[in-house]
């Protein structure tokens, strides 16, 4: 089976059309496990703020399965045959599946953090990249970013203190942005 058209877009070389096209797989990837982890996130969440994580999740989920379709669509527009099957994912991720199931409000904002921290640090790195070749998937991926972005500020409200500081700073993995969560919000109830 053949993956990559004998065309790209006017104005772009093949060999420039196939490397963006090439770049936005791995894009695609991240996309497409993001929606599934959001989705995750939003059945298996508890908590006192159940219901409003939960609803502000369901905006977000549909804001990147748009990111997934428009994403997939510029590949085939440059001439590359878009992947999107689980296998495919799976074996080319360079991330760990999201960790977390049944957890509270905390924990799964704190892990979906360093999720969008991930998505969001690769997109601006292959945004650098085409800039120089592609404006228009360029300028996707901005759009993209500035989405992911203020999905990001907006679970991040959540774990943020009055004086601007993050509950899980330092926290590298979910589990670890996870349990500085719990900790910081069982030491702001035993303040009360």
């Amino acid at each position: 089976m053949k993956n990559e058209a004998s065309y790209t877009v006017p104005g772009l070389t093949l060999k420039d059309g196939h490397q963006v096209a090439t770049a936005l797989q791995a894009r695609l990837h991240a996309l497409n496990d993001l929606q599934l982890t959001l989705k995750h996130a939003h059945w298996n969440v508890v908590g006192r703020d159940f219901i409003g994580v939960h609803e502000m999740l369901d905006p977000q989920i549909d804001v990147v399965r748009a990111a997934v379709d428009m994403t997939a669509e510029r590949m085939a527009t440059l001439g590359v045959a878009p992947v999107g099957t689980p296998g495919a994912l799976v074996k080319s991720r360079s991330w760990d599946d999201y960790d977390l199931g049944r957890a509270t409000c905390e924990e799964h904002l704190a892990a979906l953090d360093i999720v969008y921290t991930g998505v969001i640090t690769d997109h601006r790195e292959v945004t650098g990249m085409v800039s120089e070749i592609d404006p228009v998937t360029e300028d996707m991926l901005i759009g993209q970013t500035a989405a992911l972005e203020q999905f990001q500020w907006f679970i991040r409200a959540h774990l943020e203190t009055s004086s601007g500081d993050l509950d899980t700073q330092g926290a590298a993995t979910e589990k670890g942005a996870a349990k500085k969560a719990v900790s910081a919000s069982s030491r702001s109830r035993s303040k009360k």
